[in-house]
């Protein structure tokens, strides 16, 4: 058997089974002091996890006292003096299926992630209930709470000048943010989510991202503005240093949930207030280890943490960045490795005419469309779309990288007219590359949102794109990194 021990809990890990017990005790947050109290917030972690982790979670079992003073598990319906304390039975998965686990070896990868986006897109949308809300004094109080959680681990580990800064620049940028955060209330977006969303409460499970272990002992900290309950997943993988996956998750969410353009304009004030948190967590299990080394690592954590809370808040300049080319010149894989260094963390709205127009016909991303799909009405009504989207995104101050063919140059004059309105940088890249080499990557894809196959490359080679010398022309036969320097020094 294994112990693992946690403020408010003892799991204990024996085969294939984990036994949750939560502990006697009473916090500002929590109140587990009773046995009518431990076993109802058991009831509710069983019922809130099975929204995201039905087959991780089994039952609500009581201990009992057996007539020779042994100790037994009960059954759920059992009730009397014997209850000595109830448990929360899950499956047991492996430390090393912990999405924490697999970002620190290098193990997670763009697909999973990918699929994690979709899971939390769909647990938002269907299963986290929508709560009445200003959309601004919570997070007031978030905020106002970090401040009073740092203020309480004293003045050796987080610097108190940081840390009231970091009160007066939240503050003044969700002052800035106030009105979307009220129009995202009103139009249902604060909802009873997870609450607890980062990556070592994900694991895999099954062949699937599978969150677990949301917050179940107090609704105030669950509800939230959904994209807060996600940037908890998309600050912790930026972070660590994975730019890319950030990114990633961030778009695929944004692509598969029916939201505002607008919506990226609150990632550096979620980001930031997701950091915070980490950062007075850090510092108060610094301040109780009595392990030496072990407090003095997470000291230097809970600064970094501080750090990154602060520039996350780095204000930043939105820009325009298109990125066009005949298919399998590899558009999409330039702007996944350009959109997380374009305007403020996580990166810049990335906004992909495959995706969008999938979006459009009602069906997932990687879902064939037929041939009718394509037709120039079609096309014309996915560039239309993707224009709006671009404007209201830039409004807002975000940055835009758009993923298109964009062979026409009407296309091409609408997006540099659309900077111009208004008012950010504008680069076009355009990518070259054999036919040969394009026919080998349309015919090495898999799972990808792009329909194109090597007739309509044909088709498209025989298009003549124009004036293209307003654009950056970028030789696309290297390798994606190669090609992606090429375009960095072009921008």
């Amino acid at each position: 058997m294994e112990r693992v021990d946690t403020h408010g809990a003892s799991v204990f890990l024996v085969s294939d089974r984990a036994y949750k017990l939560k502990r006697a005790v009473r916090f500002s947050y929590l109140d587990f002091s009773s046995l009518d109290k431990r076993h109802a917030v058991c009831l509710r972690e069983l019922e809130l996890n099975r929204r995201t982790a039905p087959g991780l979670y089994l039952d609500v079992l009581p201990i009992v006292e057996r007539a020779d003073a042994s100790l037994a598990f009960g059954t759920a319906s059992q009730s009397g003096p014997e209850v000595l304390d109830w448990v929360v039975v899950m499956r047991r998965f492996q430390d090393r299926d912990l999405l924490a686990t697999m970002a620190r070896e290098g193990r997670l990868k763009p697909l999973m992630v990918r699929d994690l986006a979709d899971t939390i897109a769909h647990f938002h949308q269907h299963d986290a209930h929508s709560v009445q809300d200003d959309g601004v004094t919570r997070v007031r109080r978030v905020i106002e709470g970090n401040r009073q959680s740092m203020a309480a681990t004293g003045t050796e580990i987080l610097d108190p000048e940081a840390c009231q800064a970091l009160l007066e620049e939240s503050l003044a940028e969700l002052e800035r943010v106030s009105p979307l955060l009220q129009a995202r209330a009103a139009k249902g977006w604060v909802r009873h989510g997870h609450g607890d969303l980062h990556l070592g409460n994900i694991c895999m499970w099954e062949g699937r991202p599978t969150p677990f272990d949301c917050l179940e002992f107090n609704d105030e900290f669950a509800i939230s503005d959904v994209l807060y309950d996600l940037a908890f997943a998309v600050m912790d993988l930026w972070h660590r240093g994975h730019h890319d996956l950030a990114s990633l998750l961030t778009n695929r969410y944004l692509d598969r949930v029916d939201m505002e353009a607008d919506a990226p304009a609150l990632f550096p004030l979620f980001l930031s207030m997701r950091a915070a948190v980490r950062a007075h967590v850090l510092a108060t299990q610094a301040t109780q280890t009595r392990d030496e080394e072990r407090g003095l690592a997470l000291q230097q954590e809970a600064r970094s943490y501080l750090k990154a809370a602060r520039d996350f808040l780095t204000p930043s300049s939105a820009r325009l960045v298109a990125v066009g080319g005949f298919s399998g010149t590899g558009k999409s894989t330039l702007a996944a490795h350009l959109a997380p260094e374009l305007g403020a963390v996580p990166g810049a709205r990335w906004l992909r005419t495959d995706v969008l127009r999938k979006k459009l016909a009602g069906v997932a991303p990687e879902t064939r469309l037929p041939e009718s799909a394509y037709s120039r009405a079609n096309s014309d009504a996915v560039y239309v779309r993707l224009l709006t989207l671009a404007e209201q995104t830039l409004q807002a101050g975000s940055s835009v990288i758009l993923d298109g063919v964009f062979a026409r140059a009407s296309e091409r004059q609408a997006l540099a007219e659309l900077a111009d309105k208004i008012g950010v940088p504008f680069d076009g890249l355009w990518l070259e590359a054999s036919r040969e080499v394009l026919r080998h990557r349309i015919e090495g894809r898999v799972n990808d949102a792009s329909d194109a196959d090597v007739e309509v490359l044909d088709r498209q080679l025989q298009m003549d794109p124009g004036d293209l010398t307003d654009w950056h022309c970028v030789r696309a036969e290297g390798s994606p990194q190669d090609v992606a320097e090429a375009a960095r020094r072009a921008l």
